[in-house]
């Protein structure tokens, strides 16, 4: 007798416990960068449970995880569920892993359950999405999308290590998982992940439904002055790129967000040359973060932060050096994945909303090639990247449930609509 697919909702804690060991911090977080010895012992995890299920499973050149599940018309592309397993250096403990975990636990439930579906399944942990010890990040999806990844092989690490030999070593440490190509066709993708925001628990919403990726842009701004000593330059005589970068950052904080609850901007990165306590600077270097969902508004953005910072260098007789280090464009999430996913939320008589994604995420990527979709399940306080990232039980396995049902009613119906 086939039973109804049910989660397992203790198993899926375990795993969640059982992943958390690997590379955990004395506050309760997790360090496990891509291709680390952390990020190896996490995939030999999954891959060992998946083999003991009967899975298959197999890795393509870029280390991306694939755990596979036969479908009754085995010749239709799969279906993709997953996530990743790298983290930030004091990550948390959900980023990342509980979309891939969950989505292991809905192919182990229907496992359970000897349930049918039309298409095959497969998990995917997709490599090095943090980017924090390779950049850039995301790195696995952009290259199973098509990205271009000769350059990538001279990449040398935070850590001073190369790309290219953490990479064939994370692949050699994993026999088991037979290599095929990077990049294949798929049917479709979905991603659960936290929100890594404060809105959903706020709102006491248990799920969002995500319908899109807002695009980011990166720059590096330079401001190059004079440099002189501190005790006997007076204001006339200085030219201090260190006052034109506080004034412009400050001239960006208080327009740019306030004006357009949509928009973000950051400053992460701030620094000065010679970085002498007792000497003027002669250039200051600075990151620029801008965030927004319609491309329109990200252009005027940023020609408001260009703008901003070549006209508080001139006020100080100083040069700005503005460079767009990085550009990746907003994606709209198919509305025929939304819709399934919307009616996985409401089959389990849920409330939610939906929502644009603020981070980017690999199924950003996915939806280029694939009708795609993303699940939040609140985080407390928003907190993520932090160690003390914390998602409550019943809401990891609420949104277990959803990825479930959707991915029952996506295997069944994306054929038809492709």
């Amino acid at each position: 007798m086939r039973l109804a697919p049910q989660i397992d909702g203790e198993r899926l804690l375990r795993r969640l416990d059982a992943f958390a060991r690997i590379g955990a911090t004395p506050a309760g977080g997790v360090n496990r960068q891509a291709f680390s010895v952390e990020d190896r012992g996490a995939r030999r995890l999954l891959a060992e449970l998946a083999l003991e299920r009967g899975f298959t499973v197999f890795q393509d050149g870029i280390a991306n995880l694939f755990i596979r599940r036969e479908g009754a018309d085995a010749a239709l592309p799969p279906l993709l569920i997953g996530s990743h397993l790298d983290s930030q250096p004091t990550g948390g403990r959900f980023d990342g892993a509980l979309g891939t975990l969950s989505a292991f636990e809905v192919l182990e439930t229907l496992e359970d359950a000897r349930a049918e579906t039309r298409m095959p399944i497969e998990v995917v942990a997709w490599a090095n999405e943090e980017g924090s010890r390779f950049a850039p990040g995301v790195m696995g999806s952009m290259a199973f999308t098509g990205a271009d990844t000769a350059a990538w092989k001279s990449i040398v690490g935070s850590d001073g290590a190369s790309l290219a030999k953490e990479l064939d070593a994370t692949i050699a440490a994993l026999p088991e998982a037979a290599l095929r190509p990077i990049g294949m066709p798929i049917s479709g993708y979905i991603e659960l992940h936290i929100e890594q925001g404060p809105s959903l628990e706020k709102e006491g919403l248990p799920i969002g439904v995500v319908t899109a990726v807002q695009g980011t842009r990166w720059l590096e701004v330079s401001i190059e002055g004079t440099a002189g000593h501190a005790g006997t330059t007076g204001l006339a005589y200085r030219r201090d790129p260190m006052v034109a970068a506080i004034a412009a950052i400050h001239r960006l904080q208080t327009t740019i967000m306030p004006l357009d609850s949509s928009a973000r901007l950051t400053v992460g990165r701030i620094a000065a040359q010679p970085g002498s306590i007792n000497a003027i600077p002669q250039s200051v270097t600075f990151t620029v973060d801008l965030r927004h969902p319609r491309p329109e508004r990200l252009d005027a953005i940023e020609a408001e932060a260009r703008q901003a910072c070549t006209a508080e260098a001139e006020a100080q007789g100083c040069m700005a050096t503005i460079k767009r280090s990085f550009d990746m464009p907003g994606a709209a999430f198919s509305a025929d994945m939304i819709k399934i996913v919307e009616d996985a939320v409401r089959s389990l008589g849920l409330s939610h909303k939906q929502m644009i994604s603020g981070a980017f995420h690999d199924a950003l990527f996915i939806a280029r090639v694939a009708p795609a979709a993303m699940i939040f399940v609140p985080c407390r306080d928003g907190l993520s990247h932090n160690e003390a990232e914390y998602v409550e039980p019943a809401d990891a396995i609420t949104g277990t449930r959803v990825l479930l049902q959707a991915a029952i009613a996506a295997a069944s119906s994306l054929e038809l609509l492709r």
